[in-house]
């Protein structure tokens, strides 16, 4: 009788710690997506003018040499963890360093990447964002002395809520912060705070007039020649996302066999850049997030459109340019959804949608963020046709991603036989034989 009334105590004294700890980690994630918000608005803002300012020269991408050089010589000189796409570095971090990220990567990401993409770079916002969000979280867990494991939920958050305020779909940026870390398993611990910062960042940078990209809202009945369609896409769009993958495996490739300096890196790439902009007339540099609307409305596009869009961001993300990976995956995905929907007689506003999400879905392993963010930014009736095509596109683009360094925990296939534990760019999928 005593010994069962001893468990019955423990049993119930489970709950106020767990409630202790949700007012823990609401605060925690409350201050967060407060921090993130911010300084993501600041970031977003100045990105704006200088974007605009810039964009009024008419052969603005001829500044891309220039624009490299700085940003590589900005990093070297301050914060070497800056270069490249933010994210991947924020995860790197929170695998490798318990989520210690340098201080001075937040103001230096900011201008390097504003500079970047200013001068005609292809690349992305919220993966600087990540990474200002993940070394402003990260330096707030070192001045209260929080431990690793409190230091890392709070890097999450930054992603989440990063990832949250650029796009504004607060849901599905808590669920890629959580889900971009490993392949194959979320950790459930991480997921409440996700949400708190994500929403709070979303709502701070709506209230402070951050621009979000506008899309259309869908009506769709169950349809079984459009479910078929989407199955096909899905495919179709792994594909495309395992290509993007090895482009710029591609480009890193080439730059690391270049034997010259960085900022001699930086020059060549900017002028490849400065030449590819000038042939292509404009096309392909910066952020592209007109072209992105302008296709969600049911624009054509050319069938080259979503490759020449993954060299200009290889190049730029490769050799010195600074910036986000997932704006150019957007902009690939709604390329390709439109380019697909033309083969077929389809809807291409429709399947540009599909793609912009699936193609998120294949190259970064985020099946579950890419199905939610379709249905925040085109409406719940969207929902069956993106999830499908957000699996089958995560499957499809094998076991790559173009964040290194996601750790692989389950394979994507029993037929496949991988070393779970390992960061993808170390795994080597072989197919299991019969009886295995």
């Amino acid at each position: 009788m005593k010994t069962h009334l001893i468990t019955l105590i423990k049993r119930y004294l489970e709950t106020p710690t767990l409630l202790a700890s949700v007012i823990k980690w609401f605060i925690l994630s409350s201050i967060s997506g407060i921090i993130v918000g911010f300084s993501t608005s600041l970031f977003l803002h100045l990105l704006e003018v200088s974007v605009e300012a810039t964009g009024h020269l008419q052969y603005f991408y001829l500044l891309a040499p220039a624009g490299f050089f700085i940003s590589t010589l900005l990093i070297k000189r301050f914060a070497p963890n800056a270069e490249g796409h933010g994210t991947e570095k924020v995860i790197e971090a929170i695998h490798r360093e318990s989520g210690r990220v340098n201080p001075l990567i937040a103001p230096v990401k900011l201008i390097a990447t504003i500079i970047s993409i200013a001068t005609g770079g292809s690349a992305g916002k919220e993966g600087p964002a990540a990474q200002i969000g993940g070394s402003l979280t990260s330096t707030f867990a070192g001045i209260f002395k929080l431990s690793d494991t409190d230091r890392k939920k709070l890097v999450v958050c930054g992603i989440s809520a990063g990832f949250s305020s650029v796009f504004g779909t607060p849901l599905a940026g808590a669920i890629f912060g959580v889900e971009v870390l490993f392949v194959g398993q979320m950790f459930y611990s991480y997921l409440f705070p996700s949400f708190v910062s994500g929403i709070i960042a979303y709502m701070i940078t709506t209230k402070l007039g951050v621009h979000m990209l506008i899309t259309p809202a869908f009506t769709l009945g169950i349809e079984h020649r459009l479910f078929l369609y989407s199955v096909v896409s899905g495919i179709f769009f792994g594909i495309v996302s395992l290509i993007f993958i090895e482009l710029m495996e591609g480009g890193r490739w080439v730059a690391r066999h270049i034997k010259a300096g960085t900022e001699v890196k930086a020059l060549l790439g900017g002028l490849v850049i400065a030449i590819l902009g000038y042939v292509f007339s404009g096309r392909y540099t910066g952020l592209g997030m007109e072209e992105i609307g302008n296709v969600l409305t049911g624009n054509g596009v050319h069938p080259l459109s979503p490759l020449w869009k993954m060299v200009f961001t290889s190049i730029t993300l490769n050799f010195g340019g600074s910036g986000g990976i997932l704006t150019p995956l957007f902009y690939t995905g709604t390329m390709s959804g439109s380019v697909f929907a033309g083969w077929f007689g389809l809807d291409r506003a429709l399947f540009a949608a599909l793609g912009l999400v699936s193609v998120l879905s294949g190259a970064a392993n985020t099946p579950i963020a890419g199905s939610i963010m379709a249905i925040e930014l085109f409406g719940p009736s969207i929902a069956p046709y993106a999830g499908i095509a957000c699996v089958i596109s995560f499957i499809v683009s094998g076991h790559r991603s173009v964040y290194p360094s996601q750790i692989l925990l389950s394979p994507k296939s029993p037929s496949i036989q991988v070393d779970r534990g390992k960061e993808i760019h170390r795994v080597r999928p072989v197919l299991r034989k019969k009886g295995d």
